[in-house]
């Protein structure tokens, strides 16, 4: 991977709170600060916005927390985004993601996928690449989904589709 357009910043680039976070973030994972808070950090004003945004998304969503992390596997994968990919193998392990499903998340023909998966998946795939959702797939979702957790889900893939053109485009390395 090509070095990062903006480096990780420490105390002096993310301030006192946003490094106090990063740090925390790091001991929670049980690693060094991760590389996405601080690049993103950098950015002050945005920076805490964005985590409570995204805390609400996941872990503080509707989505039953293993669902939330299939579609944000399914989108580092759709995206290549290795960084994104990475994180979420590892939380949505703990999550109850099986290695099985893992391995198969470019294979929406696998016969393993549950009817609801499948419904999140395939419509996680549209949202990524086409930016919106067919009337099919979204029959087939709103079969699964109240109301709340449809507006939830397409925030969701939103969320990580931006996340991962960020990750991207500042070559965010894996830490």
């Amino acid at each position: 991977m090509d070095q990062p357009r903006i480096a990780p910043g420490g105390l002096r680039e993310l301030g006192v709170v946003n490094y106090a976070f990063c740090t925390i973030a790091g001991r929670v994972i049980g690693g060094e600060r991760p590389h996405v808070f601080t690049t993103l950090g950098r950015q002050r004003r945005l920076f805490r916005g964005w985590l409570h945004f995204s805390g609400r998304l996941m872990p503080g969503g509707l989505l039953p927390r293993r669902e939330s992390e299939l579609v944000i596997l399914r989108i580092a994968t759709l995206r290549d985004c290795e960084y994104e990919r990475r994180h979420h193998v590892r939380i949505g392990r703990r999550a109850g993601v099986t290695q099985q499903q893992i391995d198969h998340l470019d294979d929406l023909t696998w016969s393993g996928w549950t009817s609801r998966e499948l419904a999140l998946l395939q419509a996680t795939t549209q949202v990524v690449e086409t930016k919106g959702i067919d009337d099919a797939a979204w029959a087939e979702l709103a079969a699964h989904l109240d109301e709340p957790r449809l507006i939830e889900l397409l925030l969701l893939c939103g969320q990580y589709d931006s996340l991962a053109t960020t990750l991207l485009t500042l070559r965010v390395q894996p830490e």
